[in-house]
C-alpha cells in the first residue's frame, strides 16, 4: 500500500468516527426528550469555564423550547473564569423561564463567580451549612484586594500599598456588575458590594436573615415546595410559578459538555500542542510516512481550538512559540545546543504565565511544564547526537558516489519523474518511460537532477 493510501485511509478513519460519534449524540438527544412543563434540573459541580457556560446556555434554550416551568441550577463551586461567569448571567436574564439557583448539597458553596450567578437568578436558595462570598476580581499579576484606602489615617501608622489604576478599574466594575445585579432583583446590595471589596462570605442561615438570598431548604423537594405560588418578573412580567404535581426532568452533562470541559483543560492544551509539533518536526525527518504528520496536525487543531476558548496571557502565548520555533532550528541546523537551550528557557517561562487567570482549574500544572522541558531538552539531545554522528561521514549523494547507482522509480513517467536512490528521493530524467516500482541505474548527475536508465537496458 503506498504513502497516500494510507494517508488516506487514516483521514478516512477519523471522519467515519467523528461521524458516528455526532450520530449517535444526536439519536440520545431525540431520544430523550423532556415532558412539557417540566422543572428541568441542571448540575454545576465543579470551576465555572467554557464547558458549564455551554452548557447552561443550551439547557436554558432547551428548556424555552420545551416549556418548562422552572429551571434549577443546583450549584457547588469554587468560582471561575469572568468571560463564561457573565455569558451564563446574560442567558440568565434574557431567559423567560424562571431559574432559581440552588448551593446545594450541605457543605458546598457559591464562591465568587458562584456569588454573582446566585445573585442574577430569579430565585437564590441554599441548602444548610453552605455558603457563599468571597466575589473579589483576582487576575495575575494584580495584588489582591481589600482595595479601599490603604493610607495610614493616623501619624506614625504605617499604611499597605497602594492600589493601582488597574485594581480600582477592574474591582469598581465587579462591585458595579454586582450592584446592578441585587437591585434588579431586591436583594443586599450593601453585602453585594462587601462580597467583591472584602471578600466578605456568609452560611446559608445569615444569607437568609440579611436579604441575599430568597430560600434556604433541605433538599430540592423541600425548594419545590417553597417556590410553588411565589411571584417573580420575568422579563418585565410578572410570574407565577407553579411546580405543585409537576415532572423533574434531569439534564445532565452531556458528551459536548464533557468534550469541551476535557479540551479546556490548560494541560491537556499544552501536552496536544507539543505532540502536534514533534509529529510535524518528525514528518519533516521522514516525509511519505504520514502518520505523524496526520495525528500532529490533528492535535494542533485541538490545541488551537481549547487556547480560543481560554482566557490566554500572549505574552506567554508568544513565549511559547518563540521556545517552540528555536527548538525546531535546533533540531534542523543544531548550534550546539544554543538556540535549543534558548528554546526550552522561553518554553517554561511562557507556559507558567500562559493563562491569564489565577483559578487553580485552569492553571498550567509546573510539574508538566518541567515533564515537557525535560522531554525537548532529550529530544534535542538526541538530535544533536545524531548530527555530530553524520557531519563528517562522507555524503552518499557526491557525484562519484552517486553514478553507477541502483535505485527505484516511484511513479510512472515517461521523460521526467521521481526516483528512488538510497534514501534518497530525486528528480530524475530518461529516455524510456519507466513504471513505479521498476529497477533504474544513475548514468550522470546534473545538477539537482539525475539521468538514469533502466537497468537491464544495454
Amino acid at each position: 500500500m503506498g504513502n497516500k493510501e494510507r494517508t488516506m485511509r487514516i483521514l478516512l478513519t477519523f471522519c467515519t468516527l467523528f461521524s458516528c460519534t455526532c450520530t449517535l449524540a444526536a439519536d440520545d438527544t431525540a431520544a430523550g426528550k423532556p415532558p412539557a412543563n417540566a422543572v428541568w434540573l441542571l448540575t454545576i459541580d465543579d470551576a465555572i469555564g467554557p464547558a458549564s457556560s455551554d452548557y447552561l446556555i443550551r439547557s436554558l434554550n432547551n428548556a424555552q423550547l420545551n416549556d418548562a416551568e422552572l429551571v434549577v441550577i443546583k450549584m457547588d463551586t469554587p468560582g471561575g473564569l469572568d468571560t463564561s461567569m457573565r455569558d451564563i448571567i446574560q442567558a440568565i436574564l434574557a431567559s423567560p423561564v424562571p431559574v432559581a439557583t440552588y448551593v446545594y448539597p450541605k457543605g458546598a458553596r457559591a464562591a465568587s463567580a458562584g456569588t454573582y450567578i446566585l445573585y442574577a437568578s430569579h430565585i437564590a436558595a441554599m441548602a444548610p451549612a453552605t455558603n457563599l462570598g468571597a466575589a473579589t476580581p483576582v487576575q495575575i499579576g494584580m495584588p489582591s484586594v481589600p482595595i479601599g484606602p490603604q493610607d495610614a489615617e493616623e501619624p506614625g501608622q504605617q499604611g499597605g500599598p497602594s492600589p493601582t489604576t488597574m485594581d480600582l478599574k477592574v474591582t469598581n466594575d465587579a462591585i458595579a456588575y454586582i450592584r446592578g445585579l441585587a437591585e434588579l432583583r431586591g436583594r443586599n446590595v450593601e453585602w453585594a458590594e462587601a462580597a467583591v471589596r472584602d471578600a466578605a462570605t456568609l452560611p446559608s442561615r445569615d444569607a437568609l436573615d440579611e436579604n441575599v438570598i430568597d430560600i434556604v431548604a433541605i433538599d430540592l423537594n423541600d425548594l419545590l415546595m417553597q417556590v410553588d405560588g411565589r411571584n417573580v418578573e420575568v422579563n418585565n412580567v410578572e410570574v407565577q410559578i407553579s411546580t405543585l404535581g409537576k415532572p423533574v426532568y434531569v439534564k445532565d452533562p452531556d458528551w459536548r459538555t464533557e468534550f469541551l470541559k476535557v479540551i479546556t483543560n490548560p494541560n491537556l492544551v499544552l501536552i496536544l500542542g507539543m505532540i502536534g509539533i514533534y509529529g510535524i518536526i518528525l514528518e519533516f525527518y521522514n516525509p511519505g510516512v504520514g502518520v505523524p504528520g496526520v495525528v500532529g496536525a490533528i492535535c494542533l487543531l485541538l490545541a488551537a481550538y481549547g487556547l480560543q476558548m481560554l482566557p490566554v496571557n500572549y505574552a506567554g502565548l508568544a513565549l511559547i512559540i518563540l521556545g517552540i520555533a528555536l527548538m525546531v532550528v535546533e533540531t534542523m541546523a543544531p548550534s550546539f545546543g544554543i538556540m535549543g537551550f534558548g528554546g526550552i528557557v522561553a518554553f517554561v517561562i511562557g507556559s507558567i504565565i500562559l493563562m491569564d487567570t489565577e483559578v487553580e482549574a485552569f492553571q498550567i500544572s509546573i510539574p508538566l511544564v518541567a515533564a515537557l522541558a525535560v522531554v525537548s531538552a532529550l529530544f534535542l539531545f538526541i538530535a544533536l547526537r545524531l548530527f555530530l554522528k553524520v557531519k563528517d561521514r562522507e555524503v552518499f549523494s557526491d557525484t562519484h558516489l552517486l553514478v553507477g547507482a541502483a535505485g527505484e522509480a516511484i511513479e510512472d513517467f515517461d521523460k521526467q519523474g521521481q526516483v528512488r536512490v538510497g534514501a534518497e528521493i530525486w528528480r530524475a530524467i530518461t529516455d524510456a518511460p519507466l513504471s513505479k516500482g521498476e529497477p533504474i541505474t544513475v548514468v550522470k548527475v546534473d545538477g539537482m537532477h539525475l539521468n538514469v536508465t533502466k537497468e537491464d537496458a544495454s
